[in-house]
């Protein structure tokens, strides 16, 4: 008989439930995050284990990676799709760890993607990279807007990146000092994000898949490896529209003889990529004739975000990317 285990991931604790083909609760344990109690937990029914389903949570890698090292197939649970069944008077942890341990016996549990391990570092570097431009962005705003309220002049952002550029000293000392400071939180973060694209473009040269990336309209060095690193394994997605959705490109709207009835989850998708298909639209307007003419002819029928989101659209259906 084939037993089937879900594991419910909190921040510092696990709940372990094992189940057998009658939905028998074999084992029921809650420990804490440390994948030597989890193994040893686990370890007497592992021959008989069909599966281990873990929760997509925030802290997944440790626990995935751990039980997929010990030899356990691990399944990653798309907890967006997950639904409880209707009418149930009370849910706790241990039901739900046994409620994917149930849904995995029935053959019924939305499972996610699991990029591989070493891959996985290299994009979190790129998202890294990406965190720390979106900081120094809101940072130059903060001086800019700072010096201005102060001075009424404006400060330019290159300057303000430029290590031999001097801002003029304005104000007392702690205003002073309040510029310094934000200065140096820009001019430190500019140097790291150098030293990350260096890094990340080291390890990705001579790329056969980011040269065909780059062949698209409106992608270059950044745009082409966030989404290379962003899509794994393009298989995957088994047909265009599957990968469009999955970055955003596609309307959530629900609609029932031709009216909107309402919309379902547009966050459902990779984030990361979806900025990126807009801003190679973006690029791709300004760069490529085609693109602007496509983008002009969309915005005279609906409006410029719809027309942007069809030109994103359509880069994401790319040969460079679906082939």
């Amino acid at each position: 008989m084939s037993l089937y285990c879900g594991i419910d991931l909190h921040s510092n604790n696990s709940v372990i439930c094992v189940i057998n083909d009658n939905d028998k609760r074999l084992k029921e344990v809650k420990i804490d995050n440390n994948i030597d109690l989890v193994i040893k937990a686990l370890s007497r029914y592992k021959k008989r284990l069909k599966a281990i389903a873990v929760e997509s949570t925030f802290n997944w890698y440790w626990l995935v990676d751990g039980l997929h090292d010990a030899g356990f197939k691990v399944l990653l649970v798309n907890t967006a799709k997950v639904v409880q069944y209707e009418g149930l008077k009370r849910t706790d942890d241990r039901y739900d760890a046994f409620h994917l341990a149930h849904l995995l016996r029935l053959g019924i549990l939305p499972t996610g993607y699991i990029y591989p391990k070493q891959e996985r570092s290299l994009r979190d570097l790129l998202r890294k990279r990406m965190q720390i431009v979106q900081d120094r962005s809101r940072d130059i705003i903060r001086l800019k807007s700072f010096y201005q309220l102060h001075t009424g002049e404006t400060l330019r952002a290159d300057k303000i990146k430029a290590k031999k550029y001097t801002i003029p000293t304005i104000g007392d000392d702690n205003t002073q000092l309040n510029i310094q400071v934000t200065t140096q939180l820009i001019r430190s973060a500019t140097e790291q994000i150098k030293v990350l694209e260096k890094n990340i473009a080291c390890q990705l040269v001579g790329s056969a898949d980011l040269i065909n990336l780059k062949t698209v309209p409106g992608i270059g060095d950044i745009l082409g490896e966030t989404i290379l690193l962003e899509t794994g394994d393009i298989k995957r997605f088994g047909k265009p529209g599957n990968y469009s959705s999955y970055a955003r490109c596609v309307d959530s709207r629900r609609l029932s003889n031709g009216k909107i009835k309402g919309r379902n989850n547009r966050k459902n998708g990779n984030r990361y990529l979806a900025w990126a298909f807009i801003e190679a639209a973006n690029f791709a307007i300004r760069r490529s004739d085609k693109a602007k003419a496509f983008y002009t002819r969309k915005a005279k029928e609906a409006s410029s975000i719809v027309a942007r989101k069809a030109l994103a659209q359509k880069l994401a259906t790319a040969k460079p990317l679906i082939h």
